[in-house]
This record gives C-alpha cells, sequence and structure tokens, in this order.
C-alpha cells in the first residue's frame, strides 16, 4: 500500500529534534508526502516550546514544497485521568492533536490498568484524535480495552516507525503493534502512520510500519493515511 500521510514529527523547536519547518516539509515532500503534521512536544516535555509557540499558528502557511502541512501538538498524558498538558482553548485551534504517554511526564511505575486508563480517559478528550506510539512495553496496555475505546470515540491509533527502529528504547514494540492491528481488524478500528520524525531524513519514512503492515496483511481500507479524504474527518483542520 502506498502511504502518502505522515500524522506525527518534530522540528528543533520541540528541543531533542534537529531540523526547521521548510526542511521536514522538503524531505517529506522528496518522499512522496501529500501531507506532513508537524506535532511539536506540548510544554510539560523538558526543553521544548512554550504555550505561546501553540497559539500563534494562524501566522503560518499551510502549503510548503508543494504539499499539506498542518501544525499541531503532541500533548502529554499526565495522569490516569487523562489530563494532558494544553488547555481546551488552545486544543481547539491546532490543526492536529497526538497524545502519547513520556516517562518524563507520566513518571514510571504505573500499573497496567492506570495506564490503559490514563489513554481511555485521554481518547474521551473532544479534541484528541490520535494516540501515539501505544507500543511501548514499559508502559503495558490491556489492548482490548485500548482498541474497542478507540472504537467507541473514533480515534486513530497510531503506528510508529520510530519505535520499530532496531535501535528504539521503546520495548516489545513489533508485538504489541502486531497485538493491537489484529484486534483493530476484528473491530474495525482506523490506523494512522506516523514517522515521529526528529531529523528531516526521516519525515515520511514508514520503512518498518510498511514491513508490518505488509507482514500481518492488514487490510488498507482500515489506513487512513493512504488517502487524504479517509484522513480528513479526524483533523480539525479545512482544506
Amino acid at each position: 500500500m502506498k502511504l502518502i500521510a505522515d500524522t506525527h514529527s518534530h522540528t528543533l523547536v520541540s528541543g531533542h529534534a534537529y531540523s526547521t519547518i521548510r526542511e521536514m516539509t522538503e524531505a517529506a515532500a522528496k518522499r512522496g508526502m501529500q501531507l506532513l503534521s508537524l506535532t511539536e512536544h506540548a510544554p510539560k516535555m523538558p526543553g521544548t516550546c512554550g504555550l505561546y509557540y501553540f497559539q500563534n499558528f494562524d501566522v503560518i502557511p499551510r502549503e510548503m514544497s508543494g504539499i499539506r502541512v498542518l501544525f499541531g501538538a503532541e500533548v502529554n498524558i499526565m495522569e490516569p485521568d487523562g489530563t494532558v498538558d494544553l488547555p481546551e482553548n488552545v486544543l481547539k485551534d491546532l490543526d492536529i492533536v497526538v497524545a502519547s504517554i513520556h516517562t518524563p511526564c507520566f513518571g514510571t511505575g504505573r500499573s497496567k490498568k492506570e495506564i490503559t486508563a490514563a489513554y481511555v480517559h485521554a481518547m474521551e478528550n473532544p479534541y484528541v484524535r490520535i494516540i501515539g506510539h501505544p507500543d511501548d512495553g514499559r508502559f503495558p496496555i490491556d489492548y482490548e480495552v485500548l482498541v474497542r475505546a478507540a472504537k467507541e470515540t473514533n480515534t486513530l491509533l497510531e503506528l510508529n516507525n520510530s519505535s520499530l527502529r532496531p535501535a528504539s528504547f521503546r520495548e516489545g514494540t513489533r508485538e504489541n503493534l502486531l497485538t493491537m492491528l489484529k484486534l483493530c481488524q476484528r473491530y474495525h478500528v482506523f490506523v494512522t502512520t506516523g514517522s515521529d520524525a526528529h531529523i528531516d531524513v526521516d519525515a515520511g519514512n514508514f520503512c518498518y510500519v510498511q514491513e508490518l503492515l505488509e507482514s500481518c496483511h492488514f487490510p488498507e481500507e482500515l489506513v487512513v493515511t493512504t488517502d487524504l479524504e479517509k484522513l480528513k474527518p479526524y483533523l480539525h483542520a479545512v482544506f
């Protein structure tokens, strides 16, 4: 299948990424992307940009390097109640919102029940449309509960290319994603693809994701990033 959209990437303003907006969009266009989402880490991630960064996106053009560009956030899930680190009055104006768990913000030592609850409650937020990298074995999840909640809330679950890198610090990602994809197929739950690129050479890079999808014969109809018309309902952007 041909993937034409990347719904999760970062520029240097995220603090531990290394490329500019222009560098990211040019690289994504060269990889054949029709759409790139720049989803900077929200304010509670150490070293990232502040609140005002997310409140000034209206000055930035939404088309660069011949592709559509979205500006949003990867918000941090902070607690088992699904609290995230941007207020709703900011989230509502972003093009796209990914919610993820990160160690510096969520901590470690939480139970499987607490971690699963955190994802489920985050999906109940009307502005969260994607769950980012729900694949890390350091944060165990009840995937049956996760997938069924995604179905109920119409939230996309992410296949994160960075998670699948051989050098990734996330644990058990391939096995966890295969479990998730099997359940997505059973319950007819849609997935998205995010490079999670922190440098331009990885923008739109889905080498590991595509191998995973092919290996389990996952149906193209459930992958929204093969057709912008399938992706549009999950975006706050209008185009």
